[in-house]
């Protein structure tokens, strides 16, 4: 009886992370890695060929972004799940990139099994967050404004790094007329009205910290 094999996408720009994802990994009969890569664009350009059922995506990365990746992949290919593993266990990180459709969040020191548990939760079409991120993510209290959306929020993180209207156009693959239409109801939702504001806002939220710096 053959086994039916997950096919597992690792990204992360850390060749020693990546490598030792993978050979935790393969260590399973049922799981494939069918690549490791080390950016967010090269995920991009790849994941079609390469057709993972579960992609491994580190947040931060040079260049596109986890997240911006994890927003484009999942329109080309819906049925991919997405997991996001890093070591960010803000609450910001965690509810940012589930809104941009990861099917989960798992913390790199976690133990060895549980990634393989996250794999198995996000196959069976659930929603995996490990300890650490549930835990995060637990009901403080208080008002909270009006939530930006995945794609909002993507393009707060590209506005916030000091790109230019054309810049962040280009780097989605949107038009500069629906840019500007973003960041008009960005503007209006967080009460800011600079970019500077934006980009201070990013960086006290968690947005921002440590991006174009792998983890």
């Amino acid at each position: 009886m053959s086994i039916e094999m997950i096919r597992v996408l690792i990204v992360d720009d850390h060749p020693m992370v990546a490598e030792g994802i993978q050979s935790i990994l393969e260590s399973y009969n049922d799981i494939e890695v069918v690549g490791t890569l080390g950016s967010g664009q090269a995920a991009v350009d790849q994941a079609t060929q390469l057709a993972p059922d579960v992609i491994l995506m580190d947040l931060n990365m040079p260049g596109l972004s986890g997240l911006s990746a994890t927003e484009i992949i999942l329109e080309r290919l819906p049925e991919t799940r997405i997991l996001i593993l890093s070591m960010h266990d803000s609450p910001e990180y965690i509810s940012t990139a589930l809104s941009h459709g990861a099917k989960g969040y798992v913390l790199k020191d976690v133990p060895t099994d549980e990634i393989r548990q996250a794999i198995d939760a996000v196959m069976r079409d659930e929603r995996y967050l490990c300890t650490g991120a549930s835990g995060s993510l637990e009901p403080k209290g208080g008002s909270a404004r009006e939530a930006l959306t995945g794609r909002e929020q993507t393009i707060l993180l590209e506005l916030a790094q000091g790109k230019s209207n054309k810049q962040v156009a280009l780097a989605l693959d949107i038009s500069v007329r629906t840019v500007e239409t973003h960041r008009k109801n960005i503007k209006r939702k967080l009460g800011i009205s600079s970019t500077a504001g934006l980009t201070r806002y990013a960086l006290e939220h968690g947005v921002l910290q440590g991006t174009g710096v792998g983890f």
